[in-house]
């Protein structure tokens, strides 16, 4: 294949970024899409350029740390991670546009690297059990509907890649936010805390610079674990009762 490849490049968090144009040949078809990456910054390194700096971790679809923003689309044309999209989602002379995420609250750090430590700051705030439970339990122990028990681990799928902030277009991470109060919200042991919990995860997401959800469902659209729009549901009805709502 032969692939042309328009690559934000900027050199810090200050810096004035524009699209640099690359072009590869002998691009498998088999390869994943962080691949040609890695081929791109041979050839640079090779010649003596900055290599492209992007995130990546896994490479298994599981950290969430690969996300960029492939011809308007987070990941990509497939619901999957960038580093699992591999070359075969695209025809022989395609020209694809690479973009790091836009939000205020994922600043730019260089080329396609970006912050996202405003999702560790919301988890911080409140996305957590307090209580010392100690080791993991018997499975049996702890009683738990199975409804609500496959509700949690659909929630607790979310990988925190930021996909869905990048495809909103008020940049909202409500459905991230969603995901976390749902996935604790539905088990016992998430009980004690939940109202407070959902407060301030709120708050530190408002106050991170993270837009309103207006419903428009681009969010889970764009996630590669597939977590369910109605998560946002969840989070407004607790967050509601938070603030003295029927409980």
């Amino acid at each position: 294949m032969r692939i042309t490849l328009k690559i934000w490049r900027q050199a810090g968090p200050a810096a004035k970024g524009a699209l640099a144009t690359y072009q590869l040949d002998d691009i498998s078809e088999d390869m994943s899409f962080l691949e040609v990456l890695d081929v791109l910054n041979e050839t640079l390194i090779a010649s003596g350029e900055e290599p492209v700096a992007f995130d990546s971790d896994c490479r298994e679809g599981i950290c969430g740390q690969c996300g960029v923003v492939i011809n308007g689309q987070p990941h990509g044309p497939e619901v999957t991670t960038s580093c699992q999209l591999h070359m075969r989602s695209f025809s022989d002379g395609a020209e694809l546009t690479v973009e790091p995420w836009r939000a205020t609250a994922f600043p730019v750090i260089r080329d396609l690297v970006v912050d996202r430590s405003a999702f560790d700051r919301i988890i911080q705030a409140g996305g957590f059990i307090g209580a010392n439970t100690g080791s993991a339990p018997e499975a049996h122990s702890v009683p738990v509907q199975k409804r609500k028990a496959d509700r949690a681990f659909e929630a607790a799928a979310c990988i925190g890649c930021g996909a869905c902030v990048a495809a909103c277009p008020n940049a909202s991470g409500m459905l991230f936010m969603g995901a976390k109060v749902t996935h604790l919200g539905e088990l016992p042991q998430g009980q004690p805390e939940r109202w407070s919990r959902v407060a301030a995860m709120v708050k530190q997401h408002d106050a991170e610079g993270f837009g309103g959800c207006t419903n428009i469902g681009e969010c889970s659209a764009a996630c590669p674990k597939e977590i369910p729009q109605d998560v946002i549901s969840t989070l407004n009805a607790d967050f509601r009762r938070s603030k003295g709502g029927k409980r």
